[in-house]
C-alpha cells in the first residue's frame, strides 16, 4: 500500500511540472489533485496495521481475548487488523508470519501455540524491520531481541496460588492431614500456561507430604478432550479427591464425566480450575467448581497502548504482566455480575 501511494504521488509530482512548464492554466487543478492524493496518504497512514496470529478458539478464555484484541485494535482506535486463525497448529503461525511480512504490516502480535520454534521466523520479522509484540503463551528464544515484549499472565504464580488455595480449603474443611490423591488435566503440552502451571502448582504441592498426585495428563485445553481424560482416570483410580484442570472448559468436561460416574463434583471431588471465565462462576454457584484462579483474556487495551509506542519509537517494558486474582465459589455470585468474560 505504501509503494502505490508512493507511486501515485510521483505520477502527480510530474504530471504537474509538465503542466507548470507549459504555462497551462489548469495548474491550480493540478495542485488540487496532489493535495487530494496527500491527504488519502496521509488517511492511510494513520492507521497502524497489524497482523494478529491467533492460536486458535479452543476455549471460552481463547474467544474472549480474540474479541478483546479485535475491539481494541479497531479503525476506529487508529488500526488496521489483519487477523489469522492458526487452528493449533504452529506451521500454520509461521505461514502467518510469513505472510505478514510480505504484506509490509507495521507490527506483528502473536498468541504462539508453544514456546519453541520461533527463532527462524521471528528473525525474518527482525531483519524486515517489524516489531513483534507476543501476548499469552511466551516464547523460548536465545536472542529476546527478536521480540519487543509480552503481555499475559504469571502462569507459575497461578500453578503456586491453586495450590495454596488447596492446602488452606482442606484446613478448613478439617481435612488438612488427611490423603488427598489428585489428578491434573494440563493444557497443551509446551505451551507456556501448561509449562508454568504444572511447575508452579506441582512443585508447591510436593511441600505437603499427605496430597498425592496420581498422573497428569493432557486434555489439550478443551471440554471435550477433558472429559475423554477424566474418563480414562476414573477408569483407573477409584480413589480421586481433587481434580486440577488447567483451564476452565477441561473442567467443565472433567464435571460431565464425574457426573455420569455417578459422583457429585465439587463435593465428593473438589474442582480446582484456572480461567475464571463466567461460565466458571455460573458452575460455582450450581455447586459443581470450588474455585478458579484467574487468566486475564482482555489484552487488547495493553497491546494497543504498546503497539502505539513502538511505532512513536519509545521504549516498552519487555514484560507485562496483567492483573488477576483467585475467586473461590463463596464469591461467585457476587462477583459474576462484574465478569467481563
Amino acid at each position: 500500500m505504501k509503494r502505490k501511494v508512493f507511486a501515485l504521488l510521483m505520477s502527480v509530482l510530474l504530471i504537474g511540472a509538465m503542466v507548470v512548464g507549459c504555462g497551462s492554466k489548469n495548474s491550480t487543478d493540478s495542485k488540487d489533485t496532489s493535495g487530494d492524493a496527500s491527504s488519502d496518504a496521509s488517511q492511510s497512514g494513520d492507521l497502524i496495521t497489524i497482523g494478529f496470529s491467533q492460536v486458535g478458539a479452543e476455549s471460552d478464555w481463547r474467544v474472549a481475548n480474540t474479541e478483546s484484541m479485535k475491539s481494541a485494535l479497531s479503525e476506529e482506535n487508529g488500526f488496521k487488523l489483519i487477523f489469522a486463525d492458526a487452528q493449533q497448529k504452529q506451521e500454520n503461525q509461521t505461514k502467518a508470519v510469513r505472510d505478514f511480512i510480505s504484506q509490509e504490516v507495521d507490527i506483528i502480535v502473536i498468541a504462539p501455540v508453544t514456546e519453541t520454534g520461533w527463532e527462524t521466523v521471528l528473525g525474518e520479522a527482525k531483519d524486515a524491520g517489524i516489531p513483534v509484540i507476543i501476548v499469552d503463551r511466551m516464547i523460548d528464544v536465545s536472542d529476546d531481541t527478536l521480540y519487543s515484549c509480552w503481555v499475559g499472565s504469571d502462569f507459575k504464580q497461578e500453578g503456586v496460588d491453586a495450590a495454596n488455595w488447596l492446602v488452606e480449603y482442606m484446613d478448613k474443611q478439617g481435612t488438612g492431614d488427611a490423603e488427598h490423591n489428585i489428578v491434573v488435566l494440563q493444557g497443551t503440552i509446551g505451551s507456556s500456561a501448561e509449562i508454568g502451571r504444572t511447575q508452579g502448582f506441582d512443585e508447591t504441592i510436593a511441600a505437603h507430604a499427605n496430597y498425592k498426585i496420581l498422573e497428569e495428563q493432557t486434555g489439550e485445553f478443551t471440554q471435550a478432550k477433558g472429559q475423554e481424560v477424566m474418563e480414562a482416570f476414573l477408569k483407573k483410580y477409584d480413589n480421586i479427591d481433587v481434580v486440577i484442570a488447567q483451564n476452565d472448559n477441561m473442567a467443565f468436561g472433567a464435571i460431565d464425566a464425574l457426573k455420569a460416574a455417578g459422583k457429585t463434583p465439587g463435593k465428593d471431588v473438589t474442582i480446582v480450575s484456572f480461567d475464571a471465565v463466567k461460565a466458571a462462576f455460573e458452575s460455582m454457584i450450581a455447586g459443581d467448581m470450588n474455585v478458579s484462579v484467574e487468566c486475564n483474556p482482555l489484552h487488547g487495551p495493553r497491546v494497543s497502548e504498546l503497539a502505539k509506542k513502538l511505532m512513536a519509537g519509545e521504549s516498552v517494558e519487555k514484560i507485562q504482566y496483567v492483573d488477576e486474582g483467585v475467586y473461590p465459589a463463596e464469591t461467585a455470585e457476587k462477583e459474576l455480575p462484574n465478569r467481563q468474560y
